[in-house]
């Protein structure tokens, strides 16, 4: 019953963090796109920390290194990472299976991050052709034109693949700080501080909330990011990285475009390219080629396999 609860929660996140690529593309058609990550944290933020008082003995910070944790996590994970996201999905050429196949990136990016930042990670043969068919899988959804760089949503997709970067970076630099706090605690504070980064480049960039238009839809998709996407996907996720580890609950990247492209298609009625399905299935190769070790030990551990 466990496995079948813990299968049902996965598939749930993917789901809810599939769609989330919907949501900000259907916001996106009534906020600014820095506001509208700034104002989706404002809100996780505050959730997130709510949850932390009621779990943690202390949701406060304390000392250097844990403060610093929270600023990585604010700059890279949080600011950076949807700050990029957004501005990239206001192409109408980077859809919602685009941006969410492209973010699945982040696990092997992960891995090249590792290798300078933790000196203990180590890339065989066989990972470094990982990494590679990982990144000809981005490659192919971005279809940039040759002729002309600067068009065809080429920008707009780096842009994404830069905010995949971002997320990477921050996860290695996160492990390699290592101050002992409790991920719940870094989350909610990281949020906070991501949101207040965001909403100063916001500023800078001349987004103001008289630039809203307050509807149903802009409410239904801000709500449904701050609350239902990072308030419940990250409970969800703190709850099955306890039981599951984080080799099987990283596989959620790798789900989630399906849900990505399902609900692009009925919500908002996007296409579903042939590039888009072969970017997802080489970055997927990738993946496993990187991660093939510990989804063997995983599934050995499980009995899957002899």
């Amino acid at each position: 019953m466990s496995r079948y609860r813990d299968l049902g929660l996965f598939l749930v996140l993917a789901a809810v963090w599939g769609s989330a690529f919907m949501a900000i593309n259907a916001g996106l058609a009534y906020f600014p796109p820095v506001l509208f990550a700034a104002l989706r944290f404002d809100i996780a933020g505050v959730v997130m920390l709510a949850y932390a008082a009621y779990i943690v003995d202390d949701p406060i910070p304390r000392g250097r290194g844990e403060w610093t944790l929270v600023l990585v996590g604010a700059t890279l994970l949080i600011a950076a990472y949807h700050a990029l996201l957004f501005v990239g999905e206001t192409d109408p050429a980077v859809t919602s299976a685009v941006a969410s196949v492209t973010i699945g990136l982040s696990p092997v990016l992960t891995t090249a991050f590792a290798r300078a930042f933790l000196p203990s990670e180590r890339l065989t043969v066989l990972g470094v052709a990982g990494l590679l068919v990982g990144l000809v899988g981005a490659g192919v959804l971005a279809a940039p034109d040759p002729s002309n760089l600067a068009g065809g949503g080429t920008v707009a997709k780096l842009l994404v693949l830069v905010a995949a970067a971002s997320f990477a970076l921050g996860s290695v630099l996160t492990r390699a700080l290592d101050a002992n706090m409790r991920v719940e605690t870094m989350e909610a504070w990281s949020m906070l501080l991501g949101a207040g980064l965001i909403h100063a480049v916001a500023f800078g960039l001349g987004e103001s909330m008289a630039d809203i238009r307050w509807t149903a839809e802009a409410l239904l998709a801000l709500g449904y990011l701050a609350v239902v996407a990072s308030g419940l996907g990250f409970l969800i996720y703190f709850d099955l990285l306890d039981r599951l580890g984080p080799v099987e609950i990283n596989l959620v990247s790798y789900v989630a475009p399906v849900f990505a492209a399902l609900s692009g298609w009925l919500v908002l009625n996007e296409g579903l390219s042939a590039t888009t399905v072969v970017g997802f299935l080489l970055i997927c190769c990738g993946f496993v080629l990187v991660k093939r070790t510990a989804i063997r030990d995983e599934l050995r551990r499980k009995g899957v396999v002899a």
